[in-house]
């Protein structure tokens, strides 16, 4: 239990440490933003990894059985996380994390029209999914704090923008999920939005399908 603890805390001190000692301004400003993305994306899955391997090899504390009805939450709660994950990950959004570089589409959003962080809310449904399917103290650690990380770096996301954006871009980009709600629906229904929504769906099958080979649990094992 020990290696799993300190794998939770080189996770969040690799995420938290670089932006609030000044590491993360250092260092994209002595090797360039693209560069130091990539470095920060690789030290970040390298901490996932430790993570994962670490909770697969920590005790099993049981906290409540899981059943068909935890699995059932799991596999709904994965639906959204797919298609946010998809629809925010490949448009660009200086607000939040993205793949996809530049500035949002103003008129034609996408996902961002009604959801500012879709891939932050994507990895809280992910990670609130599997508290619930796994019901054991090691799972309640490890995708709780997934969970809560997700939350407070929607808020902590949007002040570095803040601080990084000219006020117009800022302003801007803030204005596309603001308005009244049957306007920004109108700006989320486009073809490639429809294409999204169908990428995450085919993204939940391909998970679905290989959750049990890779991880070695079965979704659909209770039905």
């Amino acid at each position: 239990m020990t290696v799993f603890f300190l794998s939770i805390l080189f996770f969040f001190a690799a995420h938290v440490l670089p932006a609030a000692t000044g590491l993360r301004g250092f260092l994209i400003a002595k090797i360039g933003r693209p560069a130091y993305v990539g470095l920060y994306s690789l030290v970040s899955l390298a901490a996932i990894a430790w993570v994962i391997m670490a909770a697969l090899a920590a005790p099993y504390v049981e906290l409540w059985a899981p059943g068909p009805v935890t699995a059932l939450v799991a596999l709904l709660a994965m639906l959204p996380a797919c298609i946010l994950f998809v629809g925010g990950a490949l448009r660009p959004n200086p607000l939040s994390v993205s793949f996809a570089g530049g500035a949002i589409d103003a008129q034609r959003p996408g996902l961002l029209a009604v959801v500012r962080h879709p891939v932050l809310w994507a990895f809280f449904f992910w990670s609130a999914g599997h508290v619930v399917a796994n019901g054991d103290l090691v799972a309640l650690i490890l995708f709780g704090a997934f969970a809560l990380f997700s939350l407070l770096g929607m808020r902590r996301l949007e002040e570095r923008a803040r601080e990084r954006l000219p006020a117009a871009d800022f302003a801007a980009a803030l204005a596309v999920t603001g308005g009244p709600l049957s306007a920004r629906l109108v700006k989320l229904m486009t073809p490639r939005a429809v294409l999204e929504v169908v990428l995450g769906l085919a993204l939940y099958a391909v998970l679905l399908l290989l959750h049990g080979p890779v991880i070695g649990a079965y979704p659909l094992a209770y039905f």
